[in-house]
């Protein structure tokens, strides 16, 4: 499972009944479940440390455990507190997504300072030992507060935590389940972050400018925004080189916090030049969408090499003397 570790012993007969019960739910087409399920539980009932995604039944089993240090920590990411009022999962501490962004020499959303975010972390409960679950609400288009989640997920990445599950369809895939959700409040003790983070995953704009020969960068952003057609962008356009693959192609269309399996976007991944074995660089426009996109190529995909360029467009046609270009750029 790419960089999961596992907490506890595997008995090796264990380990051999756990794989026949994979192939056996494999033959019945239920993959996607059995991973889950597979990444999050190590034999003897451990968890698993591990980046991806977890099916709202298997987040309430977590959500429910007998033993409260074997619970996970729940980050409801959704930008309005009144959504959070109205109800969320239980145990959800409330992390609005753009406290951990601010503007910055002009420039607005831009990743706070590293004393402010650790501050902000801990504050929220996040815990170096333990697992997180992360979710928003979702549904159709223009509604996009997956996104939230997925750069909450790439900030607790960022900061050394590797015990993080994205709830695999949100709030809507949660109450479509009939799982309960409540109004009362829940506020997390404070949190212990890790003392080593993961800054690599991380670009900045000259890391862009400077990337390698063959590395894809790629904008995740609509296509209509790649080329330039908006009212939003203070210079219209892309980053020149780039490619696009709006980050919307790998979610489910009747709700858009419910990730695709691989095997359903493998060819058009491969079609845009997005294959593992290239070095891959994504921005959007603020880094939301670009964190979606690295989230499903990094920890879905299991692609080994993908980073962020926090800065992404907003910072970009804020440094004038770089060029932009408008023209669609075909995949290599």
């Amino acid at each position: 499972m790419g960089r999961s570790q596992e907490i506890g012993p595997v008995p090796s007969e264990s380990w051999s009944r756990r794989s026949v019960a994979m192939q056996r739910i494999a033959s019945h087409g239920l993959v996607k479940w059995a991973l889950t399920v597979f990444a999050i539980v190590a034999p003897g009932g451990a968890a698993r440390a591990d980046i991806g995604i977890i099916s709202p039944a298997e987040a309430k089993k977590l959500i429910d455990a007998a033993e409260p240090a074997q619970r996970p920590i729940v980050l409801d990411t959704r930008g309005g507190y009144k959504d959070y009022f109205r109800g969320h999962l239980p145990t959800a501490h409330h992390i609005n997504f753009d406290t951990l962004r601010g503007t910055d020499h002009g420039v607005p959303v831009q990743y706070l300072p590293d004393d402010l975010t650790r501050a902000l972390l801990v504050r929220a409960g996040v815990e170096k030992d333990r697992m997180h679950l992360i979710y928003a609400t979702g549904d159709k288009l223009p509604n996009d507060e997956i996104l939230s989640a997925s750069m909450v997920a790439y900030v607790l990445e960022k900061y050394g935590v590797q015990n993080i599950r994205i709830v695999d369809g949100g709030l809507p895939g949660w109450t479509k389940a009939k799982l309960p959700v409540t109004q009362e409040y829940f506020g997390n003790p404070k949190g212990t972050l890790p003392e080593k983070g993961d800054p690599g995953i991380a670009l900045t704009v000259d890391d862009v400018l400077k990337r390698k020969p063959g590395a894809v960068l790629v904008d995740a952003r609509p296509a209509n925004e790649y080329l330039g057609d908006d009212d939003i962008w203070l210079r219209k356009g892309h980053i020149p080189g780039a490619i696009s693959f709006h980050w919307a192609r790998l979610m489910e269309k009747d709700n858009t916090h419910a990730f695709l399996p691989f095997e359903k976007v493998k060819a058009d991944l491969a079609a845009a030049g997005l294959t593992a074995d290239k070095e891959i660089l994504v921005y959007c426009g603020t880094s939301r969408e670009g964190s979606l996109l690295r989230f499903y190529l990094k920890h879905v995909a299991k692609y080994p090499n993908v980073r962020l360029y926090e800065g992404s467009w907003k910072e970009y046609v804020a440094l004038k003397h770089l060029p932009a270009e408008t023209k669609a750029n075909k995949p290599k």
